[in-house]
């Protein structure tokens, strides 16, 4: 037997394991998740809370799209949360959606973050913006264009190119500029950094704290993490955070988001909750819990991000965005960017 045949099989027999688990029952609901369960779960119980629909959680690193498309029809999972638009349209991709159709969602969440065609809905955002030496960088605005002037050669730190994070914010140059331009520009950048791309967006600032470069790019939520936490803070403490802008355009967002499984087993109830978190409760839960902007309008952004200046989203739809993450990631490879 191949050794891919095996794999195979040993992935259906998990997943025939585990579907008992999670049987669709009445005032249940399943939810498949990236985040980090302790993240979630508070928002999870306020929302068993206020309904009475208990949550079932499945949480990994990796994979989910793959397992909930093996399990098929008769996969468990009502509804997938994950994060970047990446991930969401994988989702799309995989066959594993369905539209989400709700007006509820149609009037939360402004229109450049949601599915042409309803497969996904984000629920909170992020901001992919510059770590900045406070004693080493005096300016205060910045564009992403910029990042490829020879100015910076030898002072920017960024994780690999093709991460979830830089694939989306580097699409997004595509989208704005075409591939030849994205792709002078990328190669203006890789030109500029400091040391080969690695670790996370934590590690941009640490290297940032240690003089290792004079600026890192990094989302916007990770600073009040580094903040938070006794080891991390002086990181933190180091930079300061500049809201990047495209040139005529405004910053760059992704988005936490939701999809409607296909066979979703509780469909109404999986609407329920895709609901409640576009919902104020919700809303205002992912601002201070994990320091998100709200998506909808009207929710209070966390003291904490709110220092950082006032934030214009660039209105790129994310779906356009998608539609250039493949090309990203050739372009990446291509400038040998992580080389």
């Amino acid at each position: 037997m191949s050794k891919t045949r095996m794999l195979a099989l040993a992935a259906a027999s998990a997943v025939a394991i585990c579907l008992p688990t999670l049987a669709s029952a009445q005032g249940e609901v399943n939810l498949y998740t990236y985040r980090e369960q302790k993240l979630i779960e508070p928002l999870l119980d306020a929302f068993t809370k206020e309904t009475g629909i208990k949550v079932n959680v499945v949480s990994a690193s990796s994979g989910l799209e793959q397992r909930i498309r093996t399990e098929g029809a008769n996969s468990p999972a009502d509804v997938l949360l994950t994060v970047d638009i990446g991930r969401l349209e994988d989702a799309v991709q995989a066959g594993i959606t369905q539209p989400i159709k709700s007006e509820i969602i149609d009037k939360a969440v402004p229109v450049q973050y949601r599915d042409p065609e309803g497969h996904w809905a984000g629920v909170s955002m992020r901001a992919r913006v510059i770590y900045a030496s406070r004693d080493r960088v005096k300016q205060d605005a910045i564009t992403y264009e910029e990042l490829a002037d020879p100015k910076w050669k030898g002072k920017i730190c960024i994780r690999s190119g093709q991460h979830i994070y830089n694939n989306a914010l580097i699409a997004a140059m595509i989208a704005k500029h075409g591939e030849a331009k994205a792709e002078e520009w990328l190669r203006g950048v890789k030109a500029n950094l400091a040391q080969k791309p690695s670790g996370g967006d934590r590690e941009q600032a640490r290297d940032v704290a240690a003089g290792k470069c004079d600026i890192g790019i990094g989302n916007t939520y990770y600073v009040p993490l580094m903040q938070n936490n006794p080891k991390q803070k002086e990181w933190a403490d180091a930079i300061k955070v500049i809201l990047p802008t495209f040139k005529d355009g405004g910053t760059h967002v992704n988005v936490s988001g939701v999809v409607l499984a296909k066979h979703a087993p509780n469909k109404a109830n999986a609407v329920k909750l895709i609901e409640w978190l576009a919902g104020n409760g919700a809303q205002e839960m992912y601002a201070n819990m994990v320091f998100e902007y709200p998506v909808k309008s009207g929710i209070a952004i966390n003291p904490a991000v709110k220092a950082f200046g006032d934030l214009k989203a660039d209105t790129l739809p994310l779906a356009k965005i998608a539609s250039n993450k493949k090309a990203a990631a050739n372009m990446v490879d291509k400038v040998g960017f992580d080389n």
